[in-house]
């Protein structure tokens, strides 16, 4: 091995039953830089660094590290050697505390047999201060935000002292302010001559942060190059294999009758005064900063949290949801923000998945006929690559995952969609097509609320965007009046500037 590279990635291949992931792929990376992997979902990203922390086993090929030949047998091997990795999915110990999580598998100990838990959390607050983190390490892990949880990831993979750091999707869930702490942190990794493997679908921050940048399609190496040599197009083109033109195909749709009214809607401390109206036809953005009560109010609309306060009227007439299956009686369907937490049921199929919510329409005993029928159609609808509808959902890439759930949902043929964070770690391409199914939904008549945290998705998908503080509504801004500065006017404001009616 060159002394250029730190790692070494050749002629990989990865076999699954019935799926060929990866196809005698190659990675070079060199010490002290930033190298990020581009690819559609599916295209092996993730796999590749599975194969190289040691979850899978290479089918062939030859992995270099530090100029030796290595073979890890699990992550602890790989952890050992100076590899650490924050999943793209995360997996906490929700009822243990922070500092638990943090150094689960190496905690201290006193005198050999028990744990020392002050010098856990005197470690804790070290790392969080040299890290510029606000958490709290006797916090338990399942009271904090997603966006915390993975602040608290990033935190553990940094602590290892690795050589390489692989982060996969680690700002899906972040703040900007929480971003600037990461680059922060990378930059500091790149001082120590640390390597960083970025996995990520945000343009801005690929070309902010990149040295090198990797391309794969299909399971396929297509290129490497240094990220000066490139532009979104060109990657763009070189990730899908055709030129994507349409990100947000937003097109003007017949705003129909208020199919949903919620007046000062209120659940515990999240929600605490939300009012608004949605039409037939439209698309409801709704905007905020983490902790702005948007994920938590649409869970309360669905019935997934208990409803404390307001009223909810839907085709004029008042409901009073308390609980999912009543909200699918109702129409409506909601695709999580957390995919793997309260999305997919990892161990099922892709048509279990699927027919999930709908199961009541296929009699008893079930027909798998009609089950697989209807599988099979939004399967081909949808563009989601899997080798069959009988293939685990865990098997797929997150993006195709994201697919199956949506075609779960439009199974149900729902007049109101809720989608939370719809394209949250999915490749340009699939956000393409994610995008112009919910345009083409409303086009069809269906209200759908779309929540995202990317203000470019957000604004340029939605025919109005509501806007929350603290859970509270502080602005409704017609799509004539989009603005970034207006809207995160109102996304950090304590008061409503012209909220104070449902419009």
């Amino acid at each position: 091995m060159s002394q250029e590279y730190i790692l070494e990635m050749t002629g990989i291949t990865k076999e699954f039953p019935g799926v060929r992931a990866l196809k005698g792929v190659e990675l070079r990376v060199r010490p002290g830089t930033v190298h990020t992997l581009m690819g559609e979902n599916g295209a092996g990203k993730s796999t590749l660094m599975k194969c190289l922390i040691g979850i899978h086993a290479p089918t062939s090929g030859k992995i270099v590290f530090e100029g030796k030949e290595v073979h890890f047998r699990n992550t602890l091997e790989a952890l050992d050697a100076g590899i650490s990795m924050i999943h793209q999915e995360l997996s906490p110990v929700p009822e243990r505390s922070v500092a638990e999580n943090l150094w689960l598998g190496r905690v201290p100990l006193k005198a050999g047999i028990m744990v020392d838990h002050r010098k856990m959390q005197e470690d804790s607050l070290a790392l969080f201060r040299k890290l510029g983190l606000d958490v709290d390490p006797s916090a338990k892990m399942g009271d904090l935000s997603v966006a915390k949880m993975q602040m608290v990831e990033i935190a553990k993979a940094v602590s290892y002292d690795s050589r390489i750091v692989i982060m996969d999707e680690p700002t899906s869930a972040l703040t900007e302010t929480e971003v600037e702490h990461l680059f922060r942190i990378i930059a500091e990794l790149k001082e120590k001559k640390v390597a960083v493997i970025y996995i990520s679908h945000k343009m801005d921050e690929i070309f902010r942060i990149s040295d090198d940048i990797t391309v794969y399609r299909d399971g396929e190496f297509i290129m490497t190059d240094r990220a000066e040599n490139l532009d979104v197009d060109r990657l763009i083109t070189l990730m899908v294999g055709r030129e994507v033109t349409e990100m947000f195909p937003k097109v003007e749709c017949p705003i129909g009758e208020t199919v949903l009214k919620v007046e000062h809607l209120a659940s515990g401390r999240a929600v605490k005064d939300v009012s608004f109206e949605l039409h037939r036809g439209e698309i409801l953005g709704f905007a905020g900063l983490v902790g702005a009560g948007r994920t938590e109010t649409v869970e309360t609309l669905f019935g997934i949290r208990t409803k404390t306060g307001g009223k909810v009227y839907k085709d004029g007439a008042e409901i009073d949801i308390r609980s999912p299956e009543q909200a699918i009686a109702h129409k409506i369907g909601l695709l999580t923000e957390d995919r793997r937490g309260n999305g997919i049921v990892g161990l099922l199929s892709v048509r279990d998945n699927t027919v999930l919510a709908h199961l009541k329409h296929y009699g008893f005993p079930l027909s798998h006929r009609r089950m697989r029928a209807d599988t099979e159609e939004y399967v081909k609808k949808l563009n989601t690559k899997t080798p069959s509808t009988e293939t685990p959902i865990k098997n797929l890439s997150g993006g195709n995952q994201q697919k199956v759930l949506v075609g779960r949902w439009l199974l149900t043929d729902p007049d109101i969609l809720i989608v939370d964070e719809p394209t949250r770690g999915i490749d340009v391409g699939a956000k393409s097509e994610i995008h112009a199914l919910i345009t083409r939904l409303a086009g069809e008549g269906k209200a759908i609320i779309l929540i995202s945290s990317e203000m470019p998705e957000v604004m340029g998908m939605s025919d109005r965007i509501v806007v929350m503080h603290e859970g509270i509504v502080t602005g409704i801004v017609d799509r004539k009046d989009f603005s970034s500065e207006l809207i995160l006017k109102y996304a950090t404001s304590e008061e409503a500037y012209h909220a104070g009616e449902a419009r």
